[in-house]
């Protein structure tokens, strides 16, 4: 496969992203701060691309800020059987230095400890949203898709960004959204732009629905423009 056809591919995604949050039912008059748990594959193979995606995931936070506020919680796992989840944030910058703290680590994936995390956290409290950035997936995919669509009945969508081209991760994070009601995107780990644009519209959904959509209309890029349409 040639440069273009893995870019016109890539291109592709994006839209397929876009439009499928375009007609995901927007959290509205909820009468509370949006909530969205952010959860980051933090193993050795994410290294090279860690510090900009971090850097990226930050400035999802500020503009979510600005679009009417979310709580947020950072969960990650790298390592051996290390799955941290941090306290609920606020405060954009307090997630930052949350997250510049992390370092990769060599391990396996634990995505299902995450949903089985997201799934006691909305139990008192709903969540509106789960995003997941990783590159991998080496757990069993039908108990992910089992977990997943438990978030689903409960309404948690689940927006799942892939970096790299894995086709078992593609299948499993498919699957995962498409049971939550959410989107996946694949994405080039060395396109950024692409991954903060995503990012900046997730979090206009999370933070307050049509409302904040309009506003991210006049703050943003094309890409998150397309989401007020319609």
């Amino acid at each position: 496969m040639s440069k273009g056809d893995l870019t016109e591919g890539r291109n592709a995604d994006v839209a397929a992203f876009l439009e499928k949050l375009q007609a995901t039912p927007k959290p509205q008059g909820r009468g509370r701060r949006g909530r969205l748990l952010f959860a980051m594959d933090a193993t050795a193979s994410r290294e090279p691309s860690w510090d900009r995606a971090v850097q990226v995931q930050g400035e999802m936070f500020l503009t979510a800020q600005a679009l009417g506020g979310l709580d947020v919680q950072l969960v990650f796992f790298r390592g051996f059987d290390e799955c941290k989840a941090s306290r609920w944030v606020r405060e954009p910058k307090a997630l930052v230095d949350l997250m510049t703290k992390v370092m990769c680590r060599a391990g396996q994936t634990q995505i299902e400890r995450v949903l089985n995390h997201a799934l006691r956290a909305c139990e008192d409290t709903p969540i509106d949203a789960l995003v997941y950035v990783g590159d991998a997936c080496e757990e069993e995919v039908d108990r992910l898709g089992h977990l997943a669509g438990k978030l689903g009945v409960r309404g948690v969508r689940a927006f799942v960004f892939q970096e790299g081209f894995d086709p078992v991760a593609s299948r499993a994070f498919r699957h995962m959204a498409e049971l939550t009601g959410g989107a996946h995107c694949q994405l080039s780990s060395t396109s950024p732009d692409e991954l903060r644009d995503l990012l900046r519209a997730v979090a206009a959904y999370a933070a307050g629905g049509v409302a904040a959509l309009e506003d991210a209309n006049r703050r943003q890029t094309r890409k998150v423009r397309l989401l007020s349409k319609g």
